[in-house]
Parts: C-alpha cells; sequence; structure tokens
C-alpha cells in the first residue's frame, strides 16, 4: 500500500455546499485525531453554526478573518475586505508551515481570488509550500484552471434548486 501523503483538494462551483463538504471532510478528520484548521476569507463575525461547534471541539479550530458579503463592496469597504483578505493570507503561509495541523481549509479562498483580494500566483505558493503530509482544502466558485491542475481531488458543487430563487431565505443551521 502506497504511504499516506497529505492532498490538496478542490470544491468548487456554482452550487451550494462547497464548505458544508470541506466541514464533512474535517468532522471525519477530526474524529481520526487529526488537527483541524479553517480559515475563512470572507466570512466573519461569531454567527456561523460551524464556530459554535467547534469551539466544542478541542483540535478544530476555525477562525473567520474576512469582513462579511463582498458582492456590492466599493471604496473603503472594499479596502477592508482586501486588508482581511491580506491578513488571512499571511495566517495561512504561518499555519501551513507550522505543522501544528493535519489539515487546513482555506473557505472561500477561490471566491477571494475571484475578487481581487488575493492573487491566483499566491493560492499557488500556499499549495506549493504545503508539507507532504499536510492535507489542504480549498474552496470558493472559481476554482482557476492553474489551482485545478495542482489539485489532487477536485470537485464542481452544480445549483439544481436553490430555495432563495424561490424567495426562501436563509435558514439557520442551513446555511449558517
Amino acid at each position: 500500500m502506497a504511504e499516506a501523503r497529505g492532498l490538496v483538494i478542490v470544491n468548487t462551483g456554482n452550487g451550494k455546499g462547497k464548505t458544508t463538504a470541506a466541514m464533512g471532510m474535517a468532522l471525519r478528520a477530526w474524529g481520526q485525531g487529526l488537527k483541524i484548521l479553517m480559515l475563512q476569507f470572507i466570512k466573519g463575525g461569531s454567527g456561523y453554526g460551524e464556530l459554535k461547534a467547534a469551539e466544542k471541539m478541542p483540535g478544530f479550530e476555525i477562525m473567520a478573518m474576512g469582513e462579511g458579503f463582498i458582492r456590492d463592496a466599493e471604496g473603503d469597504k472594499m479596502a477592508g475586505h482586501r486588508q482581511a483578505a491580506r491578513e488571512a493570507l499571511a495566517r495561512a503561509r504561518e499555519e501551513i508551515t507550522s505543522g501544528r495541523y493535519d489539515m487546513i481549509i482555506l473557505d472561500e479562498i477561490n471566491y477571494a481570488v475571484g475578487f481581487g483580494l488575493v492573487s491566483e500566483e499566491e493560492v499557488l505558493e500556499l499549495i506549493e509550500m504545503k508539507p507532504a503530509i499536510l492535507h489542504l482544502v480549498l474552496t470558493g466558485r472559481n476554482a482557476t484552471e492553474r489551482v485545478i491542475e495542482k489539485a489532487d481531488l477536485v470537485t464542481e458543487m452544480r445549483e439544481i434548486k436553490h430555495p432563495y430563487a424561490s424567495g426562501i431565505k436563509a435558514q439557520k443551521g442551513v446555511e449558517f
């Protein structure tokens, strides 16, 4: 049997479930005794269910480092998003090489690239600096072709139907 090695995993696409799939993988890994870190590049604040759950799970850490929704951000608000993403990127560099974690999830990092908060080159550098045994999970829409090329596993979520299209608002425990 081949020696275990850390994988680069990408969850992308326009459908719901990219972060949820990463959380499921993290839960499985945590159950096997692995230490997990999730750095959230867009989400900020403390109202998310995953943050509350991780607080009860030693060895599973989540850091919401973003400024929240970015879709219509401009000017000073966009500058705040850029600064938060720079800080999350610096933290990612530090933790990827720290040896403290077995799996690191860079949540919504592909989305951050799409909004120009971090560059594709910086994401590729993170992949290159990954120690051989570390699992690195990248989530978010519109993963670039070069990131996809570097990955070992890529899953694309495709939206078929979403309650938001019918006017149903985000549900506690489902979207947050």
